[in-house]
């Protein structure tokens, strides 16, 4: 039996704090939708949230007890239909770093937490490469571990696990299904021992301005 890729943590955050971060994202709805997974952010351990994310971030730094090589966390909102997933299997990485012609870098912690409960949306993670010749590039090999969504719960892997989202039947996403009226809500949080490449701190955009902390 081989020793689990993905753990997690049940009620990850105090209730008001959770309750705050998700009443937050609601507020965000459908801003910047299409871009959500390229709209990333970046937390400096430390230093002061002036939003209700890098908030969670400290928090969970805490809870994990991550040692002082982690430097930061690097966040962005995931909202999906089940019944049309349109991220496939990966393993995180130091985008634009990699883009720009630079070295393979990971995450040192990849983390996900969840807002709310939808239909299917298992997340699933494995020690197997992304295959491209697959739909939804799916490893050759499918061996996962799988994490339910539940409201304030966190998965917790290794940065370079590969790992994606089961579509509304727990399957492969393929083709596109029936649509689901509710979304998936999570927030992908990785904590880094460098700051990834060109990815601005919260107060330097516009964007989200919902999550805002009060002054």
């Amino acid at each position: 039996m081989h020793k689990p890729r993905v753990q997690w943590v049940d009620d990850v955050l105090p209730v008001a704090l959770f309750t705050s971060l998700l009443a937050a994202v609601r507020r965000v709805g459908k801003e910047r939708l299409a871009h959500t997974y390229q709209t990333t952010f970046w937390y400096p351990r430390g230093q002061k949230p002036t939003n209700v994310v890098d908030q969670a971030a400290a928090h969970i730094a805490k809870r994990l007890k991550l040692g002082p090589h982690i430097i930061g966390a690097e966040w962005w909102l995931s909202r999906m239909r089940t019944s049309n997933v349109q991220v496939d299997f990966h393993r995180d990485r130091d985008e634009k770093r990699v883009l720009a012609g630079g070295r393979l870098i990971h995450p040192t912690l990849s983390t996900v937490l969840f807002l709310n409960r939808c239909r299917g949306g298992l997340l699933a993670v494995t020690a197997e490469p992304p295959c491209d010749d697959n739909v939804a590039l799916a490893p050759q090999k499918i061996d996962f571990d799988l994490v339910t969504p539940v409201p304030n719960r966190l998965a917790v892997f290794e940065g370079n696990r590969t790992h994606g989202v089961l579509d509304a039947g727990n399957q492969i996403p393929g083709r596109r299904l029936p649509l689901q009226r509710s979304w998936r809500l999570t927030i992908p949080i990785n904590y880094w021992h460098r700051r990834p490449l060109d990815v601005p701190r919260y107060e330097q955009t516009r964007a989200y301005r919902s999550l805002s902390l009060a002054p």
